[in-house]
């Protein structure tokens, strides 16, 4: 945590703002090791503030070690006020992308004729992009969970059973094996329903010659997981085989040429181009990936307008898809560190075509 808060300052300096309130409560996490759902970070001149109230201070207090935890009373904005006039500082940069108008204005007359308020994009995001050791293994780990899932639901995937079980049983597995929570809500979706990308489990029942794709990750040790899989109910037929090889020869292509200096939109088309020799570029909607962290959406983006450029340690999902509306669609998803050199896939669940 002290490396991650010394190179928060070193982006302080470069802005030239002498004091920093984090608020994003996954910004504040990483910094400080907090779990909570109620704090503020407070950085001034000489201070690494944790403001958080009466309900988390013991919490805080044991998660957290790097920096030095205050209650902020009957009113946060009140305390950070207070702090700042102790050292006389009048300007204080905020997270421009997570603090509200609402809480903004609030702060804003407190603070008003004492400081400055300057509303920055969150240079936290910025250190986040690159993950350390520590955090590696925290993906990794998270991977490796979900991976298992995927193979104990191979064995309770059955006809007649709903979507919204077989949902069930991954986020009941995943949980019982250690997880914290669940990543995001699980998807099932079968049948014509596998053509909806982001198809949320409902109460259909699964049937014979059905595709089903799985989408689903986990949270361990802070860190997020992101697997997608299709299967087939049966033996499928040659468009489903033809779009289900179509979707992984792109998705191993993708894989295969990842590495430092492409930019987001150069991943994207090593898997579109390869989609588009087979005529189904115009099936896939969405970007090949997106970054996993702390958040399982989050920097840096693949996808066709991404300028930003893969650094090795960034961490990534590969997802193509093909979805033919009120038929079947196909997903293939793994996690990936980028690496001098390449990548390496964090994901470990095989994708030879599966028949139940």
């Amino acid at each position: 945590m002290k490396e991650r808060l010394e190179r928060l300052r070193n982006s302080m300096e470069a802005g030239g703002w002498p004091a920093l309130l984090v608020s994003n409560p996954v910004n504040v996490s990483y910094l400080s090791g907090f779990t909570g759902s109620f704090a503020y970070l407070l950085l001034t001149g000489g201070r690494d503030l944790l403001l958080t109230d009466s309900r988390y201070l013991e919490q805080a207090r044991e998660e957290t070690g790097a920096v030095e935890v205050l209650d902020t009373g009957r009113s946060a904005w009140r305390q950070v006020e207070s702090l700042l006039a102790a050292e006389g500082i009048m300007r204080l940069a905020l997270e421009a992308d997570h603090l509200t108008m609402e809480a903004f204005e609030r702060l804003r007359q407190v603070v008003a004729g004492k400081v400055a308020l300057e509303a920055v994009p969150s240079p936290v995001a910025d250190l986040r992009l690159v993950k350390d050791g520590e955090e590696l293994s925290s993906l990794a780990a998270a991977a490796r969970l979900s991976d298992n899932a995927f193979e104990h639901i191979l064995g309770y995937i059955a006809p007649g059973r709903s979507e919204q079980e077989i949902a069930a049983e991954l986020e009941c597995y995943m949980r019982a094996s250690g997880a914290q929570r669940i990543a995001f809500e699980v998807i099932v979706a079968s049948g014509s329903r596998s053509a909806l990308p982001h198809g949320k489990a409902g109460g259909k029942l699964l049937a014979p010659g059905d595709t089903v794709v799985l989408d689903f990750g986990c949270v361990l040790n802070g860190y997020c997981s992101d697997l997608s899989r299709t299967v087939f109910l049966g033996r499928p037929d040659e468009e489903q085989r033809r779009v289900y090889q179509a979707v992984l020869t792109a998705q191993e292509l993708a894989l295969a040429g990842l590495c430092p200096g492409l930019s987001g939109h150069e991943a994207d088309a090593l898997a579109r181009d390869c989609l588009a020799a087979e005529g189904l570029a115009d099936f896939f909607g969405h970007g090949l990936g997106h970054g996993v962290g702390r958040e399982v959406h989050e920097a840096p983006r693949l996808k066709a307008e991404a300028e930003e450029i893969l650094k090795a340690g960034m961490v990534v999902t590969v997802e193509p898809g093909v979805y033919l509306a009120g038929r079947f669609g196909v997903r293939i998803e793994d996690v990936a560190v980028i690496e001098n050199g390449g990548c390496r896939n964090l994901t470990g669940s095989s994708k030879q075509l599966t028949c139940i």
